[in-house]
């Protein structure tokens, strides 16, 4: 191999293993503005990274009508969700593998590792195993075509569905006000928090039998397998967040024959981004209350329109700013 193709192999395998270590900080961010919010001293930033080391040394204990698929299912939703949040450019775009970085195929990457884990929490046969499930594939329902009318949208304005192409456009043409992409915007964020289980739509923290979602599909994992969990979940808020930044503020980010020095920049760019809105999140969850499970249909169809009318006006508009 040559030397510069060396060099573009190490910066992506820089780029996944950076999207990794700092997932758990990104959590710790959105915790750590909930509680001084709050009034409470709250966990420190690292507490994330402990609670992992912790779940890794202790034991899984295994249900005994849990089968292959029960024991597997952890390990192939981390593999599929780190993949699929490697994909997003961080801090450069045109990386070895950013021309797999195409948002049709991360929405199927998320997709498989949704049933994936919603298969899982109705193995063993317990009752909230099967609501989160069945709660799970509701939103997901939901949501995806949302996400879908937002991928074309994108597409309309940028000529492809790369992600690095899209960061590419959107940082090359002049900044502009464009009303497709500020419904865009919106859709996104509503996605995004149903997807990752967030207020409104779900609270990672409480346990009420009545309200979880994606806690009920998981209350029978320990150990390992419950780690590989939560990091999934740590890396889907990442890559959410990326995926925000990567479209909508990807300034900042570096081109790949940018070297060292440009990566670097780029690098801390994306890290401050990222960190500014777990914290934003923090204070969005404080803000608001969670909704009852039988509003999400009208909270998720808020998204559904604002898209819809997004790529309408994408598509009737083509060469303008709109």
């Amino acid at each position: 191999m040559t030397p510069a193709i060396v060099v573009q192999f190490l910066a992506q395998g820089a780029q996944m293993f950076l999207v990794l270590l700092i997932a758990p900080l990104a959590v710790g961010v959105t915790r750590r503005v909930k509680a001084r919010l709050m009034r409470r001293q709250g966990a420190p930033l690292l507490q994330g990274y402990r609670d992992l080391a912790k779940l890794v040394r202790k034991e899984s204990v295994l249900a005994e009508s849990a089968s292959w698929l029960f024991r597997t299912a952890p390990y192939l939703v981390f593999a599929l969700t780190w993949v699929a949040a490697a994909l997003v450019p961080s801090f450069a775009s045109g990386l070895m593998f950013n021309w797999a970085a195409d948002v049709v195929a991360l929405v199927a990457l998320l997709g498989a590792a949704r049933a994936l884990l919603a298969l899982a929490g109705m193995d063993v046969g317990t009752s909230f195993g099967g609501i989160g499930s069945s709660r799970e594939m509701m939103i997901a329902t939901l949501a995806e075509p949302a996400m879908m009318l937002i991928v074309l949208t994108f597409a309309i304005a940028a000529g492809t569905t790369r992600l690095a192409g899209v960061a590419d456009f959107f940082i090359a043409e002049p900044i502009a006000v464009r009303v497709s992409l500020a419904l865009s915007l919106v859709a996104l964020v509503i996605v995004a928090l149903a997807e990752n289980a967030r207020i409104p739509v779900d609270n990672p923290v409480t346990h009420l039998e009545l309200t979880m979602v994606h806690e009920a599909m998981v209350l029978e994992y320990s150990g390992r397998h419950l780690a590989l969990i939560e990091a999934a979940s740590m890396l889907k808020l990442t890559l959410y967040l990326s995926l925000l930044i990567c479209l909508f503020v990807p300034f900042g980010m570096a081109p790949a024959a940018a070297g060292l020095g440009g990566w670097l920049i780029g690098t801390l760019a994306w890290s401050a981004k990222l960190l500014l809105g777990a914290a934003l999140l923090g204070v969005w969850e404080v803000s608001i209350a969670k909704m009852r499970v039988f509003r999400l249909p009208d909270f998720l169809g808020v998204a559904f329109v604002f898209a819809f009318i997004a790529i309408l006006l994408a598509y009737l508009s083509r060469g303008a700013t709109v």
